[in-house]
């Protein structure tokens, strides 16, 4: 049986992931296109294959309807936007994901974001770099309030961190976690309360329809100036029209951005700005989570297909 690998970083580090796949028997296909697939690209790779370690590559309906001997499909991380999850369902092709492999990294990337955002890191070393020796005030982040939208593995990490730093932690989930946020003193609020009182706000919720363009131009009318926006979740999730023009006319601080709707963002005015941060979605970019997550996948796509 075939495995389509789309993610570039699968192995990287770690090759003898690849020995387990093929010890169970597995052929592999490797996405060798240098970068992320397109619908294209990924429907020719998957015709003839049973399973698929997925990275942020599209998985549509089309390419499903491409690949009718498709089983099985182990998502190297934890977000399934860019998976057509009803095809799957319909098709009862089984979908996994490597739930807290990456939990760590992204935490940290985030916190590194808003420390950078908030001391002006990429400013200040620009011009130190032209001799550009003059001091550049920039806002606290001890003992400052952390808005996290979401409470999962991720933003626990990042609460974990900010409690390091002296910082008051707001929180909101769908599904709360009572017992958790009681016992590191984590406030429950409703969404205009952090909007209002945060002075970061990191999100960490899935891309729904629910949760599209959540923070818009409304949203960001009632933060402080000072406030920073993080997002190592997903695109789409902020109205990046509304955010970049609050960011052009400083009603915001900042912003640290992983991820976009379109990677990279077709809009360059993103680039000329100095109150942002950009990722290139490389949050769970790190030696350790890569393996780990690869390891999970292996697994994940192997016991997946002995079970169809």
């Amino acid at each position: 049986m075939k495995v389509l690998v789309t993610p570039r970083s699968f192995g990287k580090t770690d090759p003898s992931v690849f020995d387990v796949l093929k010890n169970a028997g597995l052929e592999i296909v490797c996405n060798n296109s240098g970068g992320i697939l397109s619908e294209e690209q990924i429907s020719d790779l998957v015709s003839d294959c049973h399973g698929v370690i997925l990275g942020v590559d599209p998985f549509t309906k089309k390419v499903i309807d491409n690949a009718p001997h498709l089983k099985a499909i182990a998502k190297y991380g934890v977000g399934v936007d860019n998976i057509d999850l009803d095809a799957c369902k319909a098709r009862d092709i089984t979908v996994s994901r490597t739930v807290g492999a990456n939990a760590n990294a992204v935490a940290d990337y985030a916190f590194a974001l808003v420390l950078a955002v908030a001391r002006k890191v990429i400013p200040i070393d620009i011009g130190c770099r032209k001799l550009d020796w003059g001091k550049s005030t920039s806002i606290d982040v001890f003992g400052k309030t952390m808005g996290l939208i979401g409470l999962g593995a991720i933003a626990k990490g990042v609460a974990a961190r900010a409690k390091g730093f002296g910082m008051k932690v707001l929180s909101h989930d769908v599904f709360w976690d009572n017992d958790y946020a009681t016992k590191e003193g984590i406030e429950k609020a409703d969404l205009p309360r952090i909007y209002k009182e945060a002075d970061f706000i990191s999100l960490h919720v899935p891309l729904t329809e629910e949760t599209r363009n959540m923070i818009g131009e409304a949203e960001i009318a009632t933060m402080k100036p000072t406030t920073v926006i993080i997002n190592t979740a997903r695109g789409g999730i902020i109205n990046e029209d509304a955010l970049l023009k609050a960011l052009q006319s400083n009603k915001i601080y900042g912003a640290g951005l992983d991820a976009f709707e379109q990677e990279p963002p077709t809009n360059t005015a993103w680039f000329s700005l100095d109150n942002v941060v950009i990722g290139s979605h490389c949050a769970a970019s790190t030696v350790g989570a890569t393996e780990q997550m690869g390891r999970m996948a292996a697994e994940n796509i192997i016991r997946d297909l002995k079970n169809q």
